[in-house]
C-alpha cells in the first residue's frame, strides 16, 4: 500500500489591517481582516523540505498592507480580486488563491471620530484558479428576532422528548449567510457594495414577513427571497443557530406570564443549514 499526499494548502491567517485616507479634513476609515490560501506545486516541501515553490506567510502579509497601500481598500471583493489573481500571476508554482476578508463596520462620530458598529461583519471570498474566477460575498452575526409569529409543532416525540409544542415562541437567529456570484463582477454593473445591501435587505424581508413554521422554513424563505430579488446571486448559504428564549415559570411569585417575560440561553443551541441555490446552477463547493 503507498502511500501519497492529498490536497494541501497554506497561507496566512487573519492579517489585520486598518486603511486610513487622509487626503481631506474628513478622514475615511476601512477596517479589515485577511486571511490568503494559496495551492500548487508544493509537493517538494512537504516531502523533502524543498522550499523553492514557497512564497513565505511573511510575504503574503506584507503584500496586503503594501496593496492596501498601493491599490487603496474599498470594497473587500475587488481588494480580494486584487490580491488572489496577484498571488496566480506573480508565482509560476502557484495555480489557486483564496483570498478570504473579513470588513468591520465603523460608525462615523465626526470628520476623523469614529465608533465600532455591532457585531455583523460583512465578509468576501475571492478564488481564483485555472478554472476561472469565484466571487462569495456574506455577512456573520446579523441578529434579528420575531416576537411573535413564529410555531414550533408537529415534530416526533420519542421517550427522550420533553419540549411541549408552541403556536407562539420568540424566533431569534444569528444569521450567517454567504452568497455566490455568477461571475467576477454584480450582474447589473452597480457595484459590491450596493449589491451587498440588496442582498441584506432581502434576507432580513424574508425573515420579518415569513410567518414561520420552523426555523428551516424561515431559512429557505430567505435564499429564495435573495435569489429572487437578486438575479447575479446563483447560491446561498445560510447557518442559522436558533436563539433560544424561555418562558420564565413566575408561577411560585403569584404572577402569571402571558409570552412576556424569557430567559435568552446562549447554549446549547439548534442549528439549521442549508443552500439554497438555481436549479440551473450546478454546485460550486470549491467557490465556497
Amino acid at each position: 500500500m503507498g502511500i501519497v499526499l492529498g490536497a494541501n494548502q497554506y497561507g496566512k491567517a487573519e492579517t489585520r489591517v486598518v486603511r486610513v485616507v487622509r487626503d481631506g479634513p474628513r478622514h475615511e476609515l476601512r477596517d479589515l481582516n485577511v486571511t490568503t490560501c494559496l495551492a500548487g506545486d508544493l509537493v517538494a516541501t512537504h516531502l523533502t523540505g524543498d522550499n523553492a515553490n514557497v512564497l513565505p506567510t511573511d510575504s503574503q502579509k506584507n503584500t496586503v498592507y503594501a496593496f492596501a497601500k498601493r491599490h487603496g481598500v474599498d470594497q473587500i471583493e475587488d481588494f480580494g480580486l486584487l490580491l488572489a489573481r496577484h498571488f496566480v500571476t506573480s508565482q509560476p508554482a502557484i495555480t489557486s488563491a483564496r483570498v478570504d476578508i473579513e470588513e468591520y463596520a465603523w460608525q462615523r462620530l465626526g470628520p476623523h471620530s469614529f465608533q465600532r458598529a455591532g457585531g455583523e461583519v460583512r465578509t468576501a471570498s475571492v478564488t481564483v484558479d485555472g478554472d476561472g474566477t469565484q466571487v462569495v460575498s456574506g455577512l456573520t452575526g446579523l441578529v434579528l428576532l420575531n416576537s411573535t409569529n413564529s410555531e414550533f409543532a408537529g415534530f416526533v416525540q420519542d421517550e427522550y422528548t420533553t419540549l411541549p409544542p408552541t403556536k407562539d415562541r420568540i424566533l431569534a437567529t444569528a444569521v450567517n449567510a454567504h452568497w455566490r456570484h455568477a461571475g467576477d463582477r454584480t450582474a447589473d454593473g452597480t457595484g459590491w457594495a450596493d449589491s451587498y445591501d440588496r442582498v441584506r435587505a432581502a434576507l432580513v424581508a424574508g425573515f420579518v414577513e415569513t410567518y414561520s413554521l420552523a426555523l428551516q422554513q424561515t431559512l429557505y424563505a430567505m435564499g429564495e427571497r435573495v435569489l429572487r430579488e437578486c438575479p447575479g446571486i446563483v447560491e446561498v448559504r445560510l447557518s442559522l443557530p436558533n436563539k433560544h428564549h424561555l418562558l420564565i415559570d413566575l408561577a411560585p411569585f403569584g404572577l402569571d406570564n402571558p409570552g412576556e417575560v424569557f430567559v435568552a440561553t446562549d447554549r446549547p443551541y439548534g442549528l439549521i443549514e442549508a443552500t439554497v441555490r438555481r436549479d440551473d446552477t450546478p454546485a460550486a463547493d470549491g467557490a465556497w
